[in-house]
């Protein structure tokens, strides 16, 4: 069963929650997509423990390309003292290898990516929307699986491409604070998950590890609040 963690962004409480859910229900796979370390209190801990899951797949997210170069950033963007404080955290070798992630890949249970197939800014809403069919960039898979909105939802996309989003781990944006995943089972198809962990624990941690600055109060309160 492989198990989808996206969007993770630092969290460490989440993603253990998760691992702990997904572990019980018989995951034996990762797909890793993406927005793993950046905004979050533990950004160093969340890949150490990502590399302790054998045979998972990693690909790079845009948080992940802002660690190498952020420039199409503003310069008063509050996400630029983040990526400094994660890349801090994270050392220079961890950095190079975040990002030179590939961008997407394709497996058995469909093509992964982090906002679509075009790129990993542009992405898929809960509903349909114009432009879709440029956004699958031509992939041929009949399932497509990202991220990137921390929405989480599955509906049809066009030429009936199953779109799947499994929701952010560590950041949701649905008002909807538990930490939330998808599995895939091969009789069953796309199981969606949601997992309560301590959402103020991480959110105070952010002040706790890097202090008071307006970046760490504006992550913080998303955590709170599970919205923008």
């Amino acid at each position: 069963m492989l198990a989808l963690l996206y969007d993770i962004h630092g969290n460490l409480p989440a993603l253990e929650a998760v691992l702990e859910d997904a572990g019980k229900r018989g995951a034996d796979r990762w797909l890793l997509g993406g927005d793993m370390a950046a905004f979050g209190a533990w950004p160093a801990e969340v890949v150490a423990r990502l590399r302790e899951l054998e045979g998972a797949q990693w690909i790079r997210g845009n948080t992940e390309r802002w660690l190498g170069d952020a420039s199409e950033l503003p310069e008063d963007a509050p996400t630029l003292p983040a990526l400094h404080a994660a890349r801090a955290a994270l050392g220079p070798a961890v950095v190079t290898e975040l990002v030179g992630l590939p961008e997407r890949l394709t497996l058995l249970e469909g093509h992964f990516c982090h906002a679509s197939p075009l790129n990993d800014m542009q992405s898929f809403g809960r509903e349909p929307g114009e432009g879709e069919e440029r956004l699958i960039d031509g992939v041929q898979a009949q399932r497509i699986v990202f991220g990137h909105t921390h929405l989480q939802f599955t509906r049809p996309g066009p030429a009936g491409v199953e779109l799947v989003n499994p929701g952010s781990v560590g950041m949701p944006l649905d008002g909807d604070h538990r930490a939330a995943y998808a599995l895939i089972d091969e009789e069953s198809g796309v199981l969606p998950r949601r997992v309560a962990y301590d959402h103020e624990t991480a959110a105070s941690a952010l002040a706790e590890r890097f202090g008071t600055a307006p970046w760490t109060e504006l992550f913080a309160g998303r955590l709170r609040r599970a919205a923008l």
